[in-house]
């Protein structure tokens, strides 16, 4: 056996000695290699290749002579794979390329693989994947990481992926420029990525790459296929080709006062470009994309005529490439670098200080949420002063005061903005609630919001803004207090969304998604294979099926239900009358999503668990109610304390006062100046009315934080209140709406729940201790 072995180790020895000579003596016979005929099929070619290189791939073969081997096994299926490379060989003796392989590095490019050009000399790359460049493993993407992360990323910046695998001779002979080119790009602000489709085969034919290597380019979530040669100067155009092509505008003398006074139009500062290469360098194309949502951006080519004015009036210095930020003043810059070798660091460093006006207006929802954060706790808290005004030239005196106070008393904490009544309605509606007063005129809101569900605090100016010198002295005087005294902003509501005042028709948003669509199959009938165009043709023919069987449903459709007689008109009118009974029914009873909160009753069964041994760090906050308030007052209270239902060491619960008032009688006795509301007594039973009494009890510690309702006179309480509610309330009828005065005045009990129960939270309210709990009965 041992001899045997011993025999065939020197027949391969041999073998190899032989293959060597007959390559250094350039006698080099690719049939040979392979071990097939002259008249093999290329069936039978393919197949003896995948067979030697299975047996031969260095990273399984340890043999010393295994990497010559491989490579000439791979250079014989180069030859015979391709029909013209094997009639030449045929014919000549050779493959018609330079004799020998250290000629091959003068040969630059040759077609090998679906469109892509590769340079020859790729057989003297390594195969043993352990001594590859392994600079792709920090590109590498997963498909979860790729759905969260990428495709929301490129929306700000471009992608460029490579889809390689293992056996992938063309993905290791282009890695060279793929890594010049990836390190290039990224430093420009090119996001890279890396599929190895042998691994995530859910992503490769989630992106529709069917071979390797494909190369692709991400942006705005959309997919294009790259198709040219793999060179550097393609790449580069391709990732430029991927960027709208209205990002930058190019500006002269006779443009860059129209180009600057569009700030308030598109209610963006504006930016100009100084340089002195003609055409837009790509790093300025991709920060243009970047902050497209916030900045407008224009490039002067400052060795151009027609540029001498500009450059003259700003001072330019032509040998060094410059960017400035034109806001409200267009005669001034707002900030200005310079540097001669302008980074992608320092442009977005500079950028992101000014991505607003100084007095921004508020378009939209997002720009709101960003000028204007939510507040995280109360030592950051953040202000801001809106002014509410009107268009024309009525109301520029007051606007370009309050942008010169703006401009003297901007602070971290403190954003200055503007909106315009006619065209956000419902916002200055909601903060200014005594119209006739401000009716054609300006006025100021100091503003906090509270949650992302649009509930804020505020403050309006008494009279209306003039701008004189002594409304400045007010608006500051109460700036001032607000840094010492957060409750300056008594006033509380909720706001709806603000309308998208730039956003573009729904007509033109469809015709722009059509044009988008049909730019991309027109790209797929070019360049994409049949494999890639299923689902296209997949939608066309499931379309044109549904269109056909309707079209066969009503052609052989009964006619008899169309003469069909009409109903009578007692049944048509009772039809109605129960129709409108039950959808009245079903809004009186609907609660509201945003509110809704668990709420449980506290009784005798869980009154151990819910308040006598709750944990330790746990509260439970009790609603006193009646029978006859008890719809109004849970739907309040779930509305106030919405907010803080994230927290996992509140409960939330309801006592009823018709069954335990000895019980809360008992435990008031124990909280100093806890009197019942004075002049307001349940006339049913001549006893003190307590509903509308919320109790925070704290079971392990043994205490108590009270909150008392509000009369319905008090300030912030006057939004549908009554004078008095008598016992109606316990009569109330099923049909009777919710929002009756009795039903706002009960409501009204609950005002200000949230800012008590912001002091709960805390921790600055009074405690009322106790030697043990009550029994329940």
């Amino acid at each position: 056996m041992q001899l045997g072995r011993a025999g065939l180790a020197w027949a391969a020895a041999l073998l190899l000695a032989a293959l060597g000579a007959q390559a250094a003596a350039g006698d080099f016979d690719p049939y040979r290699v392979l071990g097939v005929g002259r008249s093999s099929s290329q069936a039978d070619i393919k197949k003896a290749y995948k067979r030697l290189a299975r047996e031969w791939h260095p990273d399984k073969n340890k043999d010393p002579g295994a990497e010559d081997k491989f490579i000439q096994i791979s250079k014989a299926y180069e030859i015979l794979s391709n029909e013209e490379k094997r009639a030449n060989f045929d014919r000549y003796g050779d493959a018609g390329d330079s004799q020998g392989y250290s000629q091959h590095q003068h040969r630059q490019f040759h077609h090998f693989h679906e469109g892509f050009y590769f340079d020859e000399s790729f057989f003297h790359f390594p195969f043993n994947s352990e001594r590859r460049d392994s600079s792709d493993e920090k590109y590498l993407l997963h498909f979860s990481h790729y759905i969260n992360e990428i495709v929301p990323d490129s929306f700000k910046k471009p992608y460029l992926i490579k889809i390689t695998s293992d056996w992938c001779f063309s993905c290791i002979h282009i890695e060279p420029v793929w890594k010049e080119v990836a390190q290039e790009l990224e430093a420009l602000g090119v996001g890279i990525g890396v599929v190895h489709a042998g691994y995530e085969r859910r992503l490769a034919h989630h992106l529709g790459a069917h071979s390797t290597p494909s190369l692709l380019g991400l942006i705005n979530g959309k997919i294009t296929f790259f198709h040219n040669a793999v060179i550097r100067e393609n790449l580069r155009q391709f990732v430029e080709n991927l960027l709208p092509g209205n990002l930058v505008e190019k500006i002269t003398d006779k443009n860059y006062i129209r180009f600057l006074s569009n700030w308030k139009k598109e209610n963006k500062p504006h930016v100009l470009l100084f340089d002195h290469m003609p055409v837009v360098p790509l790093l300025y194309k991709l920060t243009a994309f970047a902050y497209r949502d916030y900045l407008s951006f224009g490039y002067v080519y400052v060795g151009l005529r027609g540029t001498e004015e500009l450059s003259s009036q700003y001072n330019i210095n032509v040998y060094t490439p410059t960017m400035m930020i034109f806001k409200e003043h267009i005669d001034k810059p707002a900030d200005v670098v310079q540097a001669r070798d302008m980074k992608k660091q320092l442009i977005d460093d500079f950028l992101s200080q000014n991505k607003f006006l100084m007095v921004a207006r508020l378009t939209n929802q997002r720009l709101f949420q960003e000028l204007c954060p939510v507040k995280k706790s109360h030592r950051q808290r953040k202000h801001c002063v809106v002014l509410l005004t009107g268009e024309g030239e009525k109301f520029a005196e007051a606007y370009e005061t309050f942008l010169a106070f703006a401009v003297a008393n901007t602070k971290d904490t403190l954003k200055f903005v503007h909106i315009y009544n006619d065209r956000q309605p419902e916002f200055a509606d909601a903060l200014l609630m005594d119209e006739e007063k401000y009716r054609g005129k300006s006025a100021v809101v100091i503003l906090e919001r509270r949650n992302n569900a649009g509930k804020i605090a505020y403050k309006t100016l008494e009279d209306a803004w003039q701008g004189s010198n002594e409304d400045n002295f007010i608006l500051l005087d109460l700036l001032d207090q607000l840094r010492t005294d957060p409750g300056l902003l008594s006033s509380e509501t909720v706001l709806a969304d603000l309308n998208d005042e730039l956003a573009p028709m729904f007509l033109i948003r469809w015709l722009y998604s059509m044009l988008d669509y049909i730019s991309d199959c027109w790209d797929s009938l070019f360049h994409s294979n049949w494999r890639e165009m299923m689902p296209l043709l997949s939608l066309l023919f499931s379309a044109l099926f549904i269109l056909f069987g309707t079209v066969i449903v009503q052609a052989f459709s009964d006619s008899s239900d169309t003469r069909d007689s009409p109903p009578s008109e007692k049944e048509e009118t009772a039809a109605k009358t129960e129709k409108n009974d039950a959808s009245f029914s079903k809004e009186s009873n609907r609660i509201p999503k945003k509110g809704f909160v668990e709420v449980t009753e506290l009784t005798d069964i869980n009154y151990n668990s819910n308040l006598v041994r709750l944990r330790p760090g746990h509260m439970n906050v009790v609603l006193i109610l009646s029978n006859s308030t008890k719809t109004a007052l849970l739907q309040k209270f779930a509305l106030e304390v919405y907010t803080f239902t994230g927290s996992s060491s509140l409960h939330f619960s309801f006592l009823s006062l018709d069954k335990h008032r000895e019980w809360l009688e008992y435990l008031l006795e124990f909280a100093q100046d806890a009197a019942p509301i004075p002049n307001q007594y349940d006339k049913h039973f001549l006893e003190r009315d307590y509903t509308g009494y919320v109790l925070a009890l704290n079971g392990h510690k043994k205490y108590f934080c009270l909150f008392k309702p509000h009369r319905s006179g008090d300030e912030g309480g006057t939004l549908g209140s009554c004078e008095d509610y008598d016992s109606s309330l316990h009569t109330e009828t099923r049909g009777k709406s919710s929002c009756s005065p009795g039903s706002r005045s009960i409501k009204n009990k609950l005002h200000k729940l949230s800012f008590w129960m912001e002091r709960l939270l805390e921790g600055s309210l009074q405690r009322f201790y106790i030697p043990s709990w009550p029994a329940l009965d």
